[in-house]
């Protein structure tokens, strides 16, 4: 990831969400997971909020990027939308990633139990990288409910805002 908090694609990404939360929600407010091998922290983004350092700023304060744990990021996603102030509501959960998941099986077991919740959750997981790459099978192979995957390239910093809201939102329904 440090590449991409470098080049400004993460900082874009916090912007673009952001950006949808004030399509989809009145307040458009987005809470923010980072993970790694654990939860490293949340954070929440709103409009007024959102300097133009603001993502790296957060992410300075939160220690390492160790390894990739989907379900840890799932769980953690999962709780926080219980805790809203509207859990009944569907969420749209834009999650990014530049590499396959620790554990393959206990991500796509996370992202099933997640799809039998009573509430709805859509996740959108948004790669970065070499979409041919060895270590996308997973995310190329995975079928799991309400889920879907988009890849942004190894420059998501480039891709045209029409071209991420079209790819990221290429199968929603709710």
């Amino acid at each position: 990831m440090r590449p991409y908090f470098k080049d400004g694609s993460v900082q874009r990404l916090a912007e673009q969400t952001v950006a949808l939360a004030a399509h989809l929600s009145e307040d458009a407010t987005v809470t923010t997971v980072f993970f790694s091998t654990e939860i490293d922290g949340t954070a929440v983004l709103t409009p007024a909020d959102l300097t133009p350092t603001r993502v790296e700023e957060i992410n300075a304060t939160l220690g390492r990027m160790g390894r990739t744990n989907y379900d840890r990021a799932v769980e953690e996603v999962l709780a926080l939308h219980e805790k809203s102030a509207d859990p009944a509501r569907p969420a749209l959960v834009v999650f990014q990633t530049d590499g396959a998941p620790e554990s393959k099986t206990a991500a796509t077991q996370a992202l099933t139990e997640a799809a039998d919740r009573p509430y709805a959750t859509h996740w959108r997981l948004t790669v970065w990288g070499e979409e041919e790459t060895k270590a996308f099978d997973y995310l190329r192979k995975l079928a799991t409910p309400r889920t879907a995957v988009h890849f942004a390239g190894p420059s998501p910093v480039e891709t045209p805002h029409a071209t991420f809201y079209r790819e990221l939102l290429a199968d929603w329904t709710v």
